[in-house]
């Protein structure tokens, strides 16, 4: 069992997808403050001054705080403000992995494109055929 672990350890494909996975956890907090920090507050400067992160509806009669943290304290809530918030670094976190793989396809055909533009070497059978051949000519 520890082999088998030892030889999946070390595929190439799990290393990428652990290189993957942090790179990936990284661009998440780049993603989030950037919703958080930059775009939600132009947002809420242009619709009147609100933060969608505290906007909620308490789902019991004891929740009477005005911020969402205080409100989750307090008792059960439906924090839909945050959800939005959530769903806008989702769409900008799709659209930023789909222009990358748009871009990684556009390069890949770029390669294959030249690739067949290229003539290709002869196989070494058919070169010495050739070869043959031109000997048996020039013998006539």
């Amino acid at each position: 069992m520890l082999k088998e672990f030892q030889e999946f350890i070390s595929k190439g494909n799990v290393m990428d997808l652990a290189v993957g996975v942090i790179i990936g956890g990284a661009f998440g907090l780049i993603v989030n403050s950037l919703v958080g920090d930059i775009i939600m507050p132009i947002v809420g400067a242009i619709f009147g001054g609100f933060d969608f992160s505290n906007y909620f509806l308490p789902l019991s009669s004891s929740v009477t705080a005005d911020t969402l943290a205080e409100a989750k304290k307090q008792g059960a809530v439906f924090a839909y403000g945050n959800f939005i918030t959530v769903v806008i670094n989702f769409i900008i976190l799709a659209f930023i992995i789909f222009m990358m793989v748009k871009g990684v396809n556009n390069m890949r055909r770029r390669l294959v494109a030249e690739k067949a533009a290229e003539p290709a070497a002869p196989a070494p059978d058919v070169v010495l055929l050739t070869e043959i051949r031109d000997l048996l000519a020039s013998r006539k």
